[in-house]
C-alpha cells in the first residue's frame, strides 16, 4: 500500500481512473478507424486499447493509479484479455499503480491459483512468470479466511495489495451486507473486523495495511463509521460521479492527513466528452482531453471538500 500512497502524495491526487470500456463508450471516429473492413472481437479489442492508451496519455500525470475491471475485457474474449494486459503494461510504463478489479475468491488450491495469477507467479518448470501485470486486486470475502489467506500470503511475499469488498456501492448490497448477526453487528461490520485481522501484520510506513477495503461512496454514513472501525485500512471508494457519489459524501473515508481513501471514477472520466459540461469545449475526437478536464475537475472538488473538512475540524477543536 505504501507505493500507492506515495503516488497519491506525489500527484496530490487521491483519484483512481477506472478504465471499464465498452464499444458504445468509444467515439465514432475510433469505431470507423478499426471497423473499416472487419468487425470482430480482435478489431473491437484493438479499438478499446487505442481508447485506453489515448486517455492514459492525457491523464497519467494527474492520477496515481488506474483500475481495470476485467469483466469489460472478458466480454471480448481472448483479444479482450490481451487488451487488459497491454493496457496494464502501458499504465505501468507511465508510472501508474495498476489495480485489477477482478473480485476473485474461492477456497484452497483454487484461491491460490487465482492469487498466483494476479499478484503472484505462475511456475513454468524451472522458472516463474507473472501472468497479469497488476499491483493490487479486489477480492470477495464471502468464503471467509480460507479464501483470503492465499491472497494475503502473496501480498506478504511479493509486496502486493488487495482490496476486500466490505460495503459496496450498489443499492441491493443491503440485502446481505446489512443483515444483523447474532452478536448485533451487521455483516459488513463483521467483515471489517476480519479485514483488520488479515492485515495486522502488513502495516506499512504510512500506517496503513496492504489489505484494503472497498467501501462505496453511495453510503457516506457507513463510510465514516468504517473509517473509525478500520483506522489502518486503506479504502478503495467506487460510486463517485456516474453512480451518484459526491465529494462531500466521501470525506468520511479520509484521515486528518487527507489520506485513507482513493476515489474511483470510471464512466464519468471515460465518457466525459459526452457530458454537457465538456461537450461544448471538446469534440468527440478530443475525448481524451475531456477526460483530463474531468479528472482535474474531480481533483479540485475533492480538494475543496478536504479543505472544508479540515476547517470544520479546527473549528470544533
Amino acid at each position: 500500500m505504501d507505493k500507492l500512497i506515495d503516488k497519491i502524495i506525489e500527484k496530490k491526487s487521491p483519484i483512481v481512473a477506472g478504465l471499464d470500456p465498452k464499444l458504445e463508450y468509444l467515439p465514432q471516429s475510433l469505431l470507423d478507424k478499426h471497423f473499416k473492413s472487419t468487425i470482430n472481437l480482435e478489431t473491437a479489442a484493438q479499438a478499446i486499447l487505442d481508447f485506453n492508451i489515448e486517455i492514459l496519455n492525457n491523464i497519467h500525470d494527474i492520477i496515481p493509479a488506474v483500475k481495470l475491471q476485467i469483466a469489460y475485457y472478458e466480454m471480448y474474449g481472448l483479444p479482450g484479455l490481451k487488451t487488459f494486459i497491454e493496457t496494464a503494461n502501458y499504465a505501468k510504463s507511465k508510472g501508474l499503480i495498476v489495480i485489477g478489479d477482478v473480485k476473485r475468491n474461492d477456497i484452497g488450491s483454487t484461491a491460490e491459483a487465482y492469487s498466483n495469477a494476479y499478484i503472484g507467479y505462475t511456475p513454468l518448470q524451472q522458472q516463474c512468470v507473472q501472468a497479469f501485470p497488476v499491483d493490487m486486486i479486489t477480492v470477495n470475502p464471502y468464503l471467509g479466511t480460507d479464501g483470503i489467506k492465499p491472497f494475503v500470503d502473496n501480498c506478504k511475499r511479493n509486496n502486493k495489495g488487495i482490496f476486500v469488498l466490505v460495503k459496496t456501492s450498489n443499492p441491493s448490497s443491503k440485502e446481505i451486507q446489512d443483515l444483523v448477526t447474532a452478536d448485533g453487528l451487521k455483516v459488513y461490520e463483521k467483515v471489517a473486523q476480519k479485514v483488520n485481522e488479515w492485515g495486522e501484520d502488513l502495516i506499512g510506513n504510512h500506517g496503513y495495511s496492504s489489505i484494503g477495503a472497498v467501501i462505496g461512496a453511495t453510503f457516506p454514513h457507513e463510510l465514516s463509521q468504517l473509517r473509525k472501525l478500520m483506522p489502518k485500512v486503506y479504502f478503495l471508494v467506487p460510486g463517485y460521479g456516474a453512480q451518484g457519489g459526491r465529494a462531500e459524501d466521501i470525506m468520511g473515508g479520509f484521515d486528518d492527513r487527507g489520506l485513507g481513501s482513493i476515489i474511483n471514477a470510471s464512466r464519468s472520466i471515460m465518457c466525459a466528452y459526452r457530458n454537457k459540461t465538456w461537450s461544448s469545449k471538446f469534440s468527440p475526437r478530443e475525448f481524451a482531453l475531456a477526460s483530463r478536464a474531468e479528472v482535474l475537475h474531480m481533483k479540485e472538488e475533492i480538494h475543496k471538500a478536504l479543505m472544508s473538512k479540515k476547517s470544520d475540524s479546527h473549528k470544533i477543536n
